[in-house]
């Protein structure tokens, strides 16, 4: 499907930029070019506004799954995978023993008691166990 040029769009627009092969919300026209933003959010683009093309349903879909997957990617903190529960360590009590808190929290659907045992076992590996 290919569409007429216009170098004037609503804001919010989806729009195709060939020269990037990109997806991205139009912002409106500053100077010669088109500003854009990615959908999902992020860092504006300059584009020419002559070369826009409003975003085909597959192209919307397609920029919508990997602004998901791209969130999705950001689930991680630096080294910490806020995915996954900490691992204690065999043979410390103190890992033992949080792990203990949090088995007992998971017992009781009590998720902010689980999440607080999985900081403060995170917190001990840091300090004790350099992980």
């Amino acid at each position: 499907m290919t569409t007429e040029p216009t170098t004037s769009f609503e804001p919010g627009t989806l729009v195709h930029d060939p020269e990037t092969d990109r997806v991205g919300a139009y912002q409106a026209v500053v100077g010669p070019y088109a500003m854009l933003r990615p959908v999902g959010g992020g860092r504006e683009w300059q584009a020419d506004p002559a070369s826009l093309r409003v975003a085909t349903p597959e192209q919307r879909l397609s920029a919508g799954v990997r602004a998901a997957n791209e969130r999705a990617g950001r689930a991680t903190w630096g080294y910490l995978d806020v995915g996954r529960p900490p691992q204690p360590m065999a043979g410390c009590e103190t890992c033992a023993e949080v792990a203990a808190l949090r088995r007992a929290a998971q017992a009781e659907s009590d998720a902010s008691a689980e999440t607080d045992a999985d900081v403060l076992l995170r917190r001990h590996q840091r300090a004790e166990h350099a992980t």
